[in-house]
Formats: structure tokens, sequence, C-alpha cells
């Protein structure tokens, strides 16, 4: 499996993905440019986590406009799957291949904590290696990962299954409590509508290896890569 991780001025979570990536495919990714119009054919796009342009005007605005992103787009349309990480989810948000908009931490606040997951379904390329109702733990780190949506969208959302986490307590219940930011509906992460595009405000990356603190984020890199190989 072919990958390609995009770097903007402040990306800072691109190496970590790049790790992850080579620890379950045995191959190194390749890292574009934001200013790259082009790139070499790949089987997954990855737009990762960090401070794109400095989080300037509205977090990942400035980065949705790069040349780069233009031929994301082009190839998403395509089919070709994309994997958007805490502000790679604000820029892919931002360039409209998934509904919503990321707003600041209802505390106002930046968080950066381990925080509990529920799989909401297991059919997706990035999901498949989870059960439906699994509970996960990963870290997060952000101050802008309120995922807001209008009531028309988040129906649409739930009615067509693009919801692929929330936040829940360690039983696995959700009712708020492990919601570190006040997003809707505990919404962690989305799909767009055929699921070829993921956005998640958490960071897989950082859990896979035990000596990280944990590994349920490997999960969803095999599983890439079992569908994807």
């Amino acid at each position: 499996m072919k990958s390609a991780i995009l770097v903007f001025p402040g990306s800072n979570r691109e190496g970590d993905v790049a790790q992850a990536l080579e620890l379950v495919t045995g191959r190194r990714p390749s890292l574009v440019w934001h200013g790259d119009g082009d790139f070499e054919k790949v089987d997954l796009i990855v737009v990762p986590g960090g401070f794109s342009y400095g989080d300037y005007l509205r977090c990942g605005a400035m980065a949705a406009q790069s040349p780069v992103m233009a031929e994301v787009k082009k190839r998403a349309a395509q089919g070709v799957p994309v994997l958007g990480i805490c502000n790679g989810f604000q820029i892919v948000t931002e360039a409209g291949l998934l509904p919503g908009t990321l707003m600041r931490n209802s505390h106002l606040k930046f968080v950066c904590a381990d925080v509990h997951l529920k799989v909401e379904t297991s059919q997706s390329l990035f999901t498949n290696r989870y059960q439906a109702g699994q509970v996960i733990k990963v870290p997060v780190a952000h101050a802008e990962g309120n995922y807001f949506a209008d009531p028309d969208t988040m129906k649409k959302l739930e009615d067509r299954g693009q919801i692929a986490f929330r936040y829940c307590a360690p039983d696995g219940t959700v009712d708020g409590r492990g919601n570190p930011n006040g997003s809707s509906s505990n919404i962690a992460g989305v799909f767009n509508e055929t699921k070829t595009v993921l956005g998640l405000m958490p960071h897989p990356e950082n859990a896979v290896e035990p000596m990280f603190g944990g590994t349920d984020g490997r999960g969803l890199f095999e599983g890439m890569v079992e569908a994807l190989s």
C-alpha cells in the first residue's frame, strides 16, 4: 500500500503518522509539500495534525486553499481514501470534503488527554478492524475540536451512518461525560457519504505501540492496509 502525507507550514504530526504507517505496512510514506499541485499515485492520502498556517483566520481555512488540496479533492472524488486527523480534520472539512465545521472547545481551553471513543460502525475501510460498539482509548490534543453541523446535516449523518466515533465514558456510555470539547452529539469523527473520507480529532497514530501508552489506534491503520492492499 502506497500512502502520502501532506505537509503544511505548521504541521507537526506528519512524522507520527509516517511512523504508524511504516509500522503496519513496512513501507515509508511519501511526504508531499502543500505547494505541490500534483504528486505520485497513491492508495491513501493523510492530512496530519498540527497548526497549519498558525491556525490563522480559522483552523484549516488557509491550508484548505493550498495547491495540493485541489489535487486531493480531485482524487477524493475519484474514490481515493483520505484520512484527516485533528488539524487534518479541520482542513478537509474546510475544503468541503466533509460536512460540518470545527469550533473552539466549549471550555475555551486547549485539551491534551487520553479519551475513550465508541466505534459507531465497522463497515468502512478505516474501521473494519473494530467492532461496532467497541470502546477504544486514544489521545487528543486540540483547542478547536468542537464539531458542529446544522440539524438537517446532523440528521443525515445519523441516518446514513456517517458518524465514525463518539466520545464516551470508559464503559461505553455516551452521555457527555467523556466529551472533551463540547462537540455536537459527542462526535469525534465523521465520514463522507461513501465512507472513503474520514476526519477525526483524536490521534490514533499516537496509540500504536505499547511504549506510547496503548495500541488501540493501531487497528485503524491495520484495517486500512487490509482494505487497500
